[in-house]
């Protein structure tokens, strides 16, 4: 099972544990991540394409890290005029970890797991204190 999603202005073709770099997220290494815009999905044969977008499929991910590109140089000479001009660029990423492909309104399993556990924390804490 695969999908297309849209990010950052640019495609991705994805699957379950395929780790991808984009542009720059929101978020801490750790948290979850879902993609909305899923332009295509592929299960068992049967392809769903969207117009633009496939309803009711969403893309779990995790980020693993920020990085940065490789430095890109822009330089700029004007012959016999005595101008040159020198720029470096670095452009920031995000890694993420592809967890699951969820179809038919279903929530991502890791995020619900951790809201789980923080609700019986949240119960047990005020139980202890008395």
């Amino acid at each position: 099972m695969f999908a297309v999603i849209k990010t950052g202005g640019k495609q991705y073709r994805v699957a379950a544990n395929d780790v991808i770099t984009v542009a720059t997220l929101a978020g801490e290494p750790g948290t979850a991540v879902t993609f909305d815009h899923v332009l295509m999905v592929t299960n068992d044969g049967s392809t769903q394409v969207g117009a633009p977008l496939v309803e009711g499929v969403t893309v779990a991910g995790e980020v693993v890290e920020h990085t940065r590109g490789e430095k890109v140089i822009s330089f700029k000479k004007r012959r016999r005029q005595n101008s040159r001009r020198k720029r470096g660029h670095r452009q920031d990423y995000t890694v993420v970890r592809i967890t699951e492909i969820l179809a038919g309104g279903e929530t991502p399993k890791k995020a619900a797991a951790k809201k789980t556990t923080k609700a019986a924390a949240d119960e047990a804490a005020p139980a202890t204190a008395e």
